[in-house]
């Protein structure tokens, strides 16, 4: 079974939404660095989505600034869904990221031209609003975009920052804006980031 098994409706928008949806699968193929806190395999971008969507449920007291939870919440569900295309780059990986936002931009066009065009729009300027990481409703699902990766960090010894041989000033500067905007969890960091140091999962 496939995409080509699909049997038309006689409505073309929901086609469209229905193809859409049956694309937008395949986030599960889409392997992340991170490790499941279990330890048994690596995380997918749809699984990472997800986690981080309900985490947007619990920690709005932690917000700095006032906050749309039910706006955060869809910035954290699409955040990612360009992958399908781009693929995951690695946040410490300085060479995949200078091509990054090209491949992104490539694949919003490809992906979000699927939808009828005012859903499209709507999801391009969700995901476009989170990447630009300005307003509130975007900062605080940043901080949970990062925040769900460094937790499973500190649950498994640090995998992906052994792996990739981070520093703490390389992991500090991407937990900035939960310093900045969720500053009350912060402390948490610093915390877990002494320990890694300590057992020798980060480098000084």
């Amino acid at each position: 079974m496939a995409i080509q098994d699909f049997i038309p409706s006689k409505n073309i928008r929901l086609d469209q939404q229905l193809r859409f949806t049956a694309e937008i699968d395949n986030m599960t193929s889409i392997l992340r660095r991170t490790l499941l806190v279990d330890g048994s395999r690596r995380e997918n971008d749809a699984e990472h989505s997800w986690h981080i969507a309900v985490m947007a449920l619990l920690f709005e007291e932690y917000a700095s600034q006032p906050v749309d939870v039910n706006r955060a919440v869809k910035m954290c569900v699409v955040h990612d869904l360009i992958e399908i295309y781009a693929g995951d780059t690695f946040a410490y990986d300085t060479k995949g990221n200078e091509d990054k936002a090209q491949r992104e931009q490539a694949a919003a066009d490809k992906l979000f031209a699927m939808l009828p065009s005012e859903q499209g729009q709507e999801i391009r300027q969700l995901w476009e609003e989170f990447d630009a990481m300005q307003t509130p409703d975007a900062k605080y699902a940043a901080c949970m975009d990062r925040l769900q990766p460094f937790l499973h960090n500190t649950l498994t010894q640090g995998h992906t920052w052994v792996e990739g041989g981070i520093s703490r000033p390389m992991v500090e500067k991407r937990m900035s804006i939960i310093k900045e905007f969720m500053p009350g969890i912060y402390g948490w960091v610093e915390q877990n980031l002494d320990n890694a140091i300590e057992k020798g999962w980060l480098k000084v």
